[in-house]
């Protein structure tokens, strides 16, 4: 596929404080080429939650205008939404479906069934199914099969992970966005695509948890032998941290926040105990000086907190330094606290590493990129390549096995046949005429409609043919 025939995809990260725009499109090495970027500071959303639509919208068009200061030649439309929040869950499932013929390969049509099946599952009322995810397949007594398409079998099922949210919640999310003079694309939990912008496939075979500190949430997702095993929303980020400073030490709120992001720690015992922070007073009140070492304890309480979640959860699904090799990856704009890798491997027991984006991006992307607070933003945009190479991958399929029929072909391939009146000595040669061939590397924002051209094209085909 050309390098421009690949679409521009636009990740939108609405977070508890920031909102980030992210444009972004491959190019021949398979690297992104941020093409626009923009951020605003986030009002309306808490806890990951939209609460207050017209703030959400008014802080979603402040991010998009930037973007578009960055890239006045940029057009956005249509957008990957990343989506966390307390009314986010999980379970786990199985199907099956049992084929008509065990003689012939199985399809990738009969896999997209076997997902689509699953969105049948009974969930709680007034939840709704965000996304299907299969873990594992199985043919017959053939287990652990990655991809079953290609394999024979009388039956063919899947174990599935299936992430659910709350609709009220779902539909604030879509009504700021579509507010906004935008089209969602899809909803994308933010744990996997800040997993997809941070790891590589050596960590899924080896074992990795992804915690991403958010503002508002911190969400897990954890992998095991390159399977999705677990995912969760713990309902605490760098806003709680915040606000236990702002109560604690009796400061305003952006004081309590300049001084996590500057002098905060999560291990007091890293800090000097003699170290002290001068605060102004207010309206002539003397200034106040606040121990850096009380500072870094009441950080440490919290995200000891968040990592005893992190611990819990594990416990749950029966994964533990002995299974999880690649220890755990934090990302997320809380994972920049100081000291918070030791803290991690010692609550944990799991070795930690700070997760960055770079891997996936282009060389000439800003320095701003690289904080691990646009995880989520470059997943996102990962995301929507691996949906496109998808349907590509699966409309060339269906094109190939398909015979092109002649409303596609140039009308004078071959010469229509001559009926002569009289006998004729000899017939003039035909001049050969080039046939056209037909190009099926889909174009940005025709997909669609010349995917659907194609489907009439057939039709009309079949209805010639029957009369």
């Amino acid at each position: 596929m050309n390098h421009n025939d690949a679409p521009i995809i636009v990740g939108l990260d609405i977070g508890t404080t920031k909102i980030a725009a992210i444009a972004g499109r491959k190019n021949e090495f398979g690297k992104l080429e941020i093409l626009g970027f923009g951020r605003a500071n986030s009002n309306g959303v808490s806890h990951g939650q939209v609460l207050n639509i017209d703030q959400t919208i008014r802080a979603i068009q402040a991010a998009l205008e930037n973007c578009a200061l960055s890239n006045p030649d940029l057009e956005i439309n249509e957008v990957y939404v990343g989506i966390a929040g307390h009314h986010i869950k999980s379970l786990q499932t199985r199907g099956d479906i049992v084929r008509q013929d065990a003689d012939i390969e199985i399809s990738r049509a009969e896999v997209e069934q076997l997902i689509n099946n699953q969105r049948k599952t009974f969930i709680p009322a007034g939840d709704q199914i965000i996304d299907v995810i299969a873990q594992d397949f199985h043919v017959d007594s053939n287990q652990n099969i990655k991809d079953p398409i290609g394999y024979n079998g009388v039956k063919v099922g899947a174990n599935f992970h299936i992430i659910t949210g709350d609709r009220n919640a779902i539909r604030n999310i879509n009504r700021a966005v579509t507010r906004s003079g935008l089209q969602t694309k899809d909803l994308v939990l933010q744990p996997l695509a800040s997993a997809s912008a941070v790891m590589s496939e050596i960590d899924m075979e080896a074992g990795v948890a992804i915690l991403d500190i958010g503002g508002g949430t911190s969400d897990l997702a954890v992998f095991y032998e390159g399977i999705l095993k677990h995912t969760a929303v713990i309902p605490f980020g760098g806003e709680n941290i915040t606000n236990d400073i702002r109560l604690g030490l009796g400061v305003l709120k952006t004081q309590a926040e300049a001084m996590k992001v500057q002098f905060g720690s999560a291990l007091a015992d890293e800090t000097k105990t003699n170290a002290f922070i001068t605060i102004p007073g207010l309206k002539g009140m003397p200034a106040k000086e606040i121990s850096v070492k009380s500072l870094a304890q009441i950080i440490q309480a919290r995200m000891s907190e968040i990592l005893d979640f992190v611990t819990y959860h594990l416990k749950q699904v029966g994964l533990d330094h002995r299974y999880l090799n690649g220890g755990i990856i934090l990302t997320g704009g809380g994972s920049q606290l100081k000291h918070l890798i030791q803290l991690t491997e010692y609550a944990t027991g799991l070795n930690a590493r700070i997760g960055l984006p770079n891997e996936h991006l282009a060389a000439n992307h800003i320095d701003e990129l690289k904080k691990p607070m646009y995880a989520t933003c470059i997943g996102l945009i990962l995301k929507g390549y691996n949906d496109y190479d998808h349907q590509y991958k699966e409309f060339k399929e269906q094109f190939i096995k398909m015979e092109v029929p002649s409303a596609l072909r140039k009308q004078s391939v071959e010469a229509p046949p001559v009926m002569p009146t009289a006998p004729v000595d000899a017939v003039a040669p035909v001049a050969p005429v080039e046939s056209k061939t037909v190009n099926i590397a889909p174009r940005i924002k025709f997909w669609d409609k010349f995917k659907n051209n194609l489907i009439d094209l057939f039709k009309e085909e079949e209805d010639q043919v029957i009369r």
